[in-house]
């Protein structure tokens, strides 16, 4: 039996549910919750990043919120950096630990470290940065098509930041950032962790997307990225690339009407969903159930794992 920290990870597609089942969980275990959310590591972004609520956190302890302001870079080393101590904290508590979120490549470089790519190349990534300006970022998006589709699948053709990333280490040392990833994501990990992939079918889950972002503008998603606008934060502020605040920030503004806004964040989120399920796919022994109907038996799982390490079974995703 293995003598590593023990940890329950909740991945999949973003409006599956999985902030809900984790905060049940948690009741249920007497486990704290570890974020493992690109966005909500941002103050003052709430709605649109669903955020767990005052309620839920006031039932259990969260920890990986709200770090930094949106206009300060987040990467995967820092989450780590954070997450390590946040967890070290819990069990040092004797407290049980669920780490929740969508952000693939979060959970990968908690539990199997970070990936030993090389450092930047400031003279590549300046004639990248050249490209961007002259021909758009969805162009160096097909570039990398070419260059390394795997890690093409997996980021979406605006996030400028993963694609010059991408680019960067392919071009630079011959060997596909995905190929890197790869070899990397089959490390020992420094925890003993069961990785539970929350799935839903494709029509299941499109539909609490639209409900969800519906759900947002009547929570007062609107008003928050008004509040956004008057911090005067850049157009190009890292927390403002979270799905849903360009277009609504384009409807503060007047460039779109709010039901145009509210349909164009529902199809981007519907692509990012496919993107998490795509990644969260590849990654291994992740043991996949849906959020309702296997409840019951993910409570029992979890519950058995952490007091004994017993590990279920995987299904199909």
């Amino acid at each position: 039996m293995s003598n590593r920290p023990r940890i329950v990870c909740l991945v999949g597609p973003t409006a599956t549910g999985k902030s809900a089942l984790a905060v049940e969980l948690a009741e249920r275990l007497g486990a704290e919750i570890v974020s493992a959310d690109s966005r909500q590591v941002y103050r003052g972004l709430d709605i649109g990043t669903a955020k767990p609520t005052a309620a839920e956190r006031a039932r259990v302890p969260h920890h990986g919120l709200d770090l930094v302001d949106p206009g300060v870079p987040f990467d995967a080393a820092r989450f780590r950096a954070t997450a390590v101590a946040a967890l070290a904290d819990i069990h040092r508590r004797r407290r049980r630990a669920l780490v929740v979120g969508g952000t693939g490549l979060y959970v990968r470089v908690l539990v199997h470290g970070l990936c030993p790519a090389p450092p930047r190349v400031p003279a590549l990534r300046a004639a990248l940065a050249r490209m961007i300006a002259a021909r758009g970022v969805p162009a160096l998006h097909r570039g990398l098509t070419a260059l390394d589709p795997e890690a093409a699948a997996r980021i979406a053709p605006t996030d400028a930041v993963r694609i010059v990333r991408a680019l960067e280490v392919g071009l630079s040392t011959g060997v596909r950032l995905s190929r890197w990833q790869a070899e990397h994501r089959f490390a020992e990990s420094p925890y003993d962790a069961l990785v539970i992939g929350l799935g839903r079918a494709p029509a299941e889950l499109a539909a609490r997307i639209a409900a969800r972002a519906e759900a947002m503008v009547a929570a007062g998603w609107l008003d928050e990225a008004r509040a956004v606008r008057r911090r005067g934060l850049a157009a190009d502020a890292p927390g403002l690339r979270a799905i849903g605040y360009p277009e609504m920030l384009a409807c503060v503004d007047g460039r779109l009407e709010l039901a145009q806004a509210v349909a164009a964040t529902v199809g981007a989120t519907r692509r990012f969903a496919k993107r998490q399920r795509t990644w969260s796919r590849r990654e291994p022994a992740v043991v996949w159930r849906h959020p309702d109907d296997d409840a019951a038996r993910i409570a029992v799982e979890t519950e058995r794992f952490l007091a004994a390490g017993n590990r279920p079974a995987p299904a199909a995703a």
